[in-house]
């Protein structure tokens, strides 16, 4: 279906009172529809976003997109024919204000949309650099089909290539830029790799991967500045070193875009505040992903994950349906660097005991983080075997046995003393 341009959609009072909007065409604003669909909405669906091609995944960009010899095309989240054959209009736009009296949208071009409910969407946005030098040409985020193209075309042989940023996006470019040849470089402000997600087993584990494979891994380093004329050349950290560059990816983290939700009213917290059934103070409006944060029954995070977004959506799609019961997983994440995957669930906390089964020398070992007894969370590194017996136990609450679970050889289902949730203990 080709996209359907606001100037061209009836808006206004031609708008019926069974609309509903969903503010962006990722991973969540997808799932949403799709479900909505599913459960029988028969209303109107309207995706607005600012894309005018088919929605597509945005983890390939950083991982295989990025590889030597990789189609150009990104991976659809959906054929373009779906959202015809299911009747979800596509509106090439973006939301300028949301009309929480009159449940309306506005859109930049001036045009108005109503709805019934509406769903944001609206995912995250790359944190900015900003230090001098970082509009340079050469300097690159990562975040679209377009950007990782960018990226992809810069990625020559020989190419000095500086990231900065040593987390799940920065290592990915990372892996990519050295098996294409480039002399490759990474500065990290910490003292290790992904320390935001992981324990430093893991991050020595990848570290040494990444030098064998020929990148250089700088830590403590704070970036200052980036020099070049029209062009980068190199990149300066506070205590004074000098990194040659002709490219430079920055990868530091993300935001989330709450701005629209706070301008209305909506409550924002470091991402826009909902329940379990992705419901925000606003009866009316939803929201779900990356933009989100999580404040419900004790619970107060924010996550940014392709699992997290499906299962708000999932969520919210099911409660306008009059499905009561949210859907609560266990969250999970991943990440391929030199084709070594690294997968883990749940969420770890620094204070954690690190149970390691197997050893991190080798090629395939698992972390578990027991939280009073309990398995709070996993990594698995090179193998899945022990990933969904994990997340069982996760969400069972059983106690563990630390030296059994330590042991590789016995299955990590039978390192539990019994299912004895945390709510009963």
């Amino acid at each position: 279906m080709s996209t359907i341009c606001p100037s061209t959609l009836n808006t206004g009072g031609a708008v019926t009172a069974d609309t509903i909007i969903i503010g962006g065409a990722g991973h969540a604003g997808v799932q949403a529809a799709v479900r909505l669909r599913e459960l029988g909405w028969t209303g109107r669906i309207v995706m607005i976003a600012p894309d005018a091609d088919a929605p597509y995944e945005r983890p390939p960009l950083s991982k295989d997109f990025l590889k030597d010899g990789s189609p150009d095309a990104a991976v659809l989240l959906r054929k373009a024919s779906y959202f015809e054959d299911k009747g979800i209009d596509r509106v090439r736009g973006c939301i300028r204000a949301i009309a929480r009296d009159r449940r309306s949208v506005l859109l930049e071009d001036g045009s108005r949309h109503d709805y019934s409910k509406l769903i944001l969407a609206l995912g995250s946005t790359p944190r900015p650099l900003t230090v001098p030098g970082s509009d340079l040409d050469g300097v690159h985020e990562l975040k679209t089909h377009e950007n990782a193209s960018a990226v992809r075309a810069a990625l020559t042989p020989g190419a000095q290539v500086v990231v900065i940023g040593a987390g799940y996006i920065g290592l990915e470019v990372a892996a990519a830029a050295a098996s294409r040849g480039c002399e490759t470089t990474v500065l990290e402000f910490e003292n290790r790799v992904m320390s935001r997600v992981t324990c430093e087993v893991v991050s020595r584990h990848f570290e040494r991967l990444h030098n064998s494979k020929g990148s250089r891994l700088v830590f403590g380093a704070a970036v200052t500045e980036i020099r070049g004329q029209d062009r980068v050349r190199e990149v300066v950290t506070a205590d004074g070193s000098v990194h040659p560059a002709d490219v430079v990816v920055v990868g530091i983290g993300v935001r989330p875009l709450q701005e629209l939700a706070d301008e209305s009213g909506v409550r924002v917290e470091d991402g826009i505040v909902v329940d379990h059934n992705s419901r925000t103070n606003d009866p009316h409006i939803y929201a779900a992903g990356d933009a989100t944060r999580l404040i419900d029954d004790g619970v107060n995070r924010r996550l940014e994950s392709i699992q997290n977004a499906v299962a708000q959506a999932t969520n919210a799609a099911n409660h306008i349906m009059g499905l009561a019961m949210p859907r609560r997983e266990v969250p999970w994440f991943w990440t391929v660097q030199h084709g070594v995957r690294l997968q883990t669930a749940g969420l770890r906390h620094p204070d954690d005991t690190i149970v390691l089964r197997g050893s991190s020398e080798g090629d395939q070992f698992s972390i578990l983080y027991l939280r009073a007894g309990r398995l709070a969370a996993i990594d698995t590194v090179g193998t899945l075997r022990d990933f969904n017996p994990a997340k069982k136990l996760i969400n069972s609450g059983a106690l563990i046995d630390p030296e059994r679970a330590a042991d590789p050889s016995v299955k990590l289902s039978d390192a539990a003393r019994g299912l004895t949730t945390a709510r009963e203990a």
